[in-house]
């Protein structure tokens, strides 16, 4: 096997280490997540986290934009050129049932968010992740409204806006109360996509 470059040993060593940080956060939150523990169990040490990440708001605002892209990627991978309307919103709600109001990752959202309180680099990360993630969904809506013939009752990105507005409200109910159904979400965007 051949010996690794130093960028791509680098690359390794913040791979693993973001991969580590991103259960950890989850099962523990912000505040309890600790990056000795993350650097251990990653089999590095906290310098590792250090050179690769300045501290620990910048690793959590990066395994945040991964969760993000990584869930808005399932629902956007599912969604294929060949989807009609009916089948996107029915696998819209599948994807919506189990992953609106996901506890861990919700309340790291919360957590870090108010985080943002104190700092405006926090409040800036956290703007860029939601202007990412509704880029992605406007793109969803105008793949589906266009490959479909349709034209979709709202602007794409502000059906991306409205989207996602109504999905971190409706997560935020369903983390404390799961048993909570997706159907204002799946009306929303079957509103914009279907006109009722």
């Amino acid at each position: 096997m051949a010996r690794l470059t130093r960028q791509e040993a680098q690359a390794l060593t913040r791979e693993t280490l973001l991969a580590t940080a991103v259960e950890h956060f989850l099962d523990r939150g912000y505040a309890a997540a600790s990056l000795d523990q993350i650097a251990e169990d990653a089999g590095y040490s906290k310098g590792a986290v250090y050179s690769n990440f300045k501290n620990k708001d910048e690793l959590c605002a990066e395994v945040l934009g991964r969760i993000r892209l990584t869930k808005v990627g399932e629902i956007t991978s599912q969604l294929g050129a060949d989807s009609t309307l009916d089948d996107a919103v029915a696998e819209f709600a599948r994807w919506a049932e189990r992953t609106i109001g996901d506890k861990r990752w919700t309340l790291l959202e919360v957590e870090f968010s108010v985080r943002s309180r104190h700092s405006e680099e926090i409040r800036e990360k956290i703007a860029t992740g939601a202007d990412q993630v509704r880029g992605l969904i406007a793109g969803v809506v105008q793949h589906l409204a266009e490959s479909n013939g349709v034209t979709p009752t709202l602007d794409p990105n502000a059906a991306a806006l409205r989207i996602l507005s109504v999905g971190i409200g409706l997560g935020l109910q369903r983390a404390i109360s799961p048993e909570l159904p997706v159907d204002p979400l799946v009306d929303t965007l079957r509103e914009i996509l279907l006109g009722g």
